[in-house]
């Protein structure tokens, strides 16, 4: 791995990303309610920056906050692509970054140089697929997966950090604003998921593509 690439990372995973995941889990002990949808801007679901699966202007929206260290992400995968296949046209899936695990923002960063080379996919997948090989923070395997994946590791270690840093900061941020309480978490259209699992996704993401292709019904 690049040197400064992985100093720059671990740098902000054991002091920015640590310390906004302490508040990110502290405001969840307290009991505070996650903040309304009505009451946030509406861009702080999908920033410049966000990763983006599906069709760009694809009417229904999910926005998942994501960590690809996170079991939990990792058993939810298959079913979100399932809802993505369902609905090519009318779905997409925006990824926001939390590393708040071991080797969460290495495995970002990998994934960030992925989306540089047009294979966040199959990275993404190949990732979660070997995350019991690297989730003790061993990083090796991760790398091992994506390279087998498609990633060129010579461009992807070289690549600069700054922007993936302030991509991590900022998805942290909105995380805190929103509400977050770990990952994953699901907003469709806006809306908080009611009950975490696959099948209430796959609910509330039916009736926001039906509502979209029957805006004239009650």
């Amino acid at each position: 791995m690049n040197r400064r690439f992985g100093v720059v990372l671990t740098s902000l995973l054991s002091v920015g990303a640590f310390a906004a995941g302490v508040t990110l889990y502290s405001s969840s002990v307290a009991g505070e309610p996650a903040a309304k949808a009505a009451a946030v801007p509406k861009d702080i679901f999908v920033r410049p920056h966000s990763p983006i699966i599906g069709p760009k202007s694809a009417p229904v929206t999910i926005v998942e906050f994501f960590d690809p260290s996170c079991e939990a992400c990792r058993a939810f995968y298959p079913s979100v692509k399932q809802i993505l296949a369902a609905y090519p046209k009318d779905v997409r899936l925006v990824m926001r970054y939390l590393p708040l695990h071991e080797g969460s923002a290495e495995a970002i960063g990998i994934l960030e140089a992925a989306r540089a080379q047009g294979v966040l996919q199959p990275v993404m997948e190949a990732l979660l697929d070997a995350q019991p090989k690297w989730h003790n923070g061993d990083m090796t395997g991760a790398w091992s997966a994506a390279k087998a994946a498609g990633l060129d590791l010579v461009k992807a270690k070289a690549m600069p950090s700054a922007g993936i840093n302030a991509m991590m900061k900022s998805d942290l941020e909105d995380a805190n604003t929103l509400g977050v309480k770990g990952t994953p978490s699901f907003f469709v259209n806006g809306k908080p998921l009611a009950e975490l699992g696959p099948e209430p996704l796959y609910a509330q993401v039916r009736a926001e593509v039906e509502a979209q292709q029957n805006p004239n019904q009650e």
